[in-house]
């Protein structure tokens, strides 16, 4: 008997074998490839940081302290909490995501009003800003471009809501990013989309069975500091994909005890604010896992 057969294990067969070989092959070269395009954008930090350079990512927004962060779990939690502050906003509403369905619901009462009514209604008082991804160039996936007109033009018919459609990417990339800001002083940054599209984004850790898929999830609620380099990475985008300049964001005072930094990733060639892209949530992913 071999070792594999006395410790219970089944011996790997030769498709398996081929497999995990092909399997690794395709990851050394996605990962030599990375390497390659990030040095030659002057981000060899990414993979090889500096000894003493702690923990902390150098190259991007700098580490804000007296914030105060609440991990929100699942939708339930997290759009109630979103529909609470985007009702008391007094300046401005922004919006980015992947995907926004207008017919989606923060809440699930009877009287509870869809996303468009909810955002027509507040854009009324103040301005309502919502930055989406454009869709992909070709239609070989969801959500399409004409899904997303739909979509935007669903959100501005008859609405002061100001939508606008980001088609700024790289091949075979998206925008995923999901930010809701409110008169920059509070933000919500997390996983989950005002959206129902491949799955409903409302949902309780009872996971009850329901008509559309459920969907497991965390978003982030900010206070302090920390939400004027949201509302600035909001800024960056919106002010070229919407050709709309718009206020830089004052500095919230202090509102809790932790320090925060904002990570993200820009593509290269893709934005003016970015030229060689900015690619800091890798480099925290690697400074997590190094320790």
């Amino acid at each position: 008997m071999g070792s594999a057969a006395r410790e219970g294990k089944h011996p790997m067969g030769l498709l398996e074998r081929v497999d995990d070989g092909v399997g690794q092959m395709l990851e050394q070269g996605i990962r030599k490839h990375h390497r390659r395009r990030l040095a030659r954008l002057g981000h060899q930090s990414v993979f090889a940081r500096a000894s003493d350079s702690g923990f902390w990512v150098p190259r991007a927004f700098a580490p804000r302290p007296d914030n105060d962060v609440a991990v929100l779990i699942d939708g339930r939690a997290a759009l109630d909490a979103i529909a609470d502050s985007v009702m008391t906003a007094k300046s401005h509403i922004h919006i980015a995501g992947w995907h926004l369905a207008p017919e989606f619901r923060l809440r699930r009462g009877d009287d509870d009003p869809t996303l468009a009514r909810m955002l027509a209604e507040l854009a009324q008082r103040v301005p309502v800003r919502v930055l989406l991804w454009a869709g992909p160039p070709l239609p070989a996936f969801e959500p399409t471009r004409s899904m997303m007109k739909k979509v935007r033009d669903q959100l501005n018919s008859q609405s002061n809501v100001r939508c606008v459609l980001d088609a700024r990417e790289r091949t075979l990339h998206c925008h995923h990013e999901k930010v809701v800001l409110v008169d920059d002083k509070v933000a919500f940054v997390g996983g989950i989309d005002l959206s129902n599209l491949h799955g409903d984004r409302w949902d309780d850790s009872r996971h009850p069975p329901r008509g559309a898929t459920g969907w497991h999830d965390i978003a982030t609620r900010l206070r302090g500091p920390i939400v004027a380099d949201v509302a600035q990475h909001f800024r960056d985008r919106w002010e070229e994909a919407a050709g709309e300049p718009l206020p830089s964001a004052r500095t919230p005072g202090p509102a809790g005890d932790v320090t925060v930094q904002l990570l993200r990733t820009v593509p290269e060639h893709t934005y003016r604010f970015a030229p060689r892209g900015e690619f800091s949530i890798a480099e925290g992913y690697l400074r997590a896992a190094i320790g």
